[in-house]
């Protein structure tokens, strides 16, 4: 099982690139990988949410998975994620990860809306079917129910390969109950590139990041400025890409950053329905603020 310092800094949600004919764009997919671990990216998160896999078939995401890997060739470590609102598939689904996966990141079921318990025990039973160390992602605006910081620490209390969270909530008061109360080694990581600089000044761990998919060097600036402890650096980072940032996410998640690696040259704005391709004038803002970047 890796240490838990290897998720201490700044990961990626890498995007998945369409191409004109809506076929995985594999030559965009490794150049885009190349670019991140250039970038001094300390990780990549593989099949998350702006990896669009719900669009995505199950050949294609073996196929995703299996170039992400190939193409990092160990040079930094690979997360799959894998989440499911049905907790028996789920178990079955994390005893299949290639070779090479070092870790989780599993979203809470989403739709089902569950109460905390049952947050608890489909969590319980996805970690008891791997050896795995396993991420936790809490992100409410997706999933329709929050998991709150007592449901969060009792799993990390009660299952050692229970890592970290990726928290994605919005809520800085459950960030800081989560940091007071955590378990040594426990990782509390920010899914929302806009929180990060007061989530690392709370005290978390870093950041698994969108925005690096198109600028990775910055955010890993950003984010290892927090964590030891220059903030008047990391604050320079923050300020610099925040009306960027903002800009990604005004048509939806991956609509901003495809289109920012479209004007970068390293991939197509196109997404899959039901999400659409960013706008004329969103590309327009976009290209006029990272001109000005």
């Amino acid at each position: 099982m890796p240490e838990n310092n290897t998720f201490k800094g700044a990961g990626v949600a890498l995007v998945t690139p369409f191409n004109e004919q809506n076929e995985v764009d594999i030559q965009a997919l490794q150049r885009i990988i190349e670019h991140v671990i250039e970038g001094g990216i300390d990780y990549i998160v593989a099949l998350g949410t702006t990896s669009e896999t719900p669009t995505l078939s199950h050949s294609e995401k073996i196929e995703v998975l299996s170039i992400i890997l190939e193409t990092t060739n160990k040079r930094v470590p690979v997360v799959a994620g894998l989440g499911g609102n049905n907790t028996a598939e789920l178990s079955k689904a994390v005893k299949t990860l290639p070779s090479g996966i070092v870790a989780i990141l599993s979203v809470a079921p989403y739709y089902n809306r569950p109460s905390q318990e049952g947050l608890y025990r489909h969590y319980a039973e996805v970690a008891s079917a791997t050896s795995l160390p396993l991420l936790l992602y809490n992100v409410p605006s997706r999933t329709g129910s929050n998991m709150n910081a007592s449901t969060t620490l009792r799993l990390a209390v009660d299952f050692q390969n229970i890592i970290g969270i990726k928290e994605a909530s919005g809520d800085l008061t459950q960030v800081m109950h989560l940091i007071q109360n955590r378990p040594d080694d426990f990782l509390v990581i920010s899914g929302d590139d806009l929180l990060t600089l007061p989530m690392l000044a709370l005290g978390a761990d870093g950041l698994i990041s969108v925005m690096a998919n198109a600028l990775p060097s910055p955010i890993k600036h950003l984010v290892h400025s927090g964590l030891t402890g220059n903030f008047k650096e990391a604050a320079k980072h923050h300020y610099r890409l925040l009306n960027l940032i903002e800009a990604l996410f005004e048509e939806g998640n991956p609509a901003g950053i495809k289109i920012l690696l479209q004007i970068l040259g390293l991939g197509s704005g196109f997404c899959r329905l039901p999400l659409l391709k960013a706008s004329p004038a969103l590309q327009q803002r976009i290209e006029t603020l990272i001109a000005l970047y």
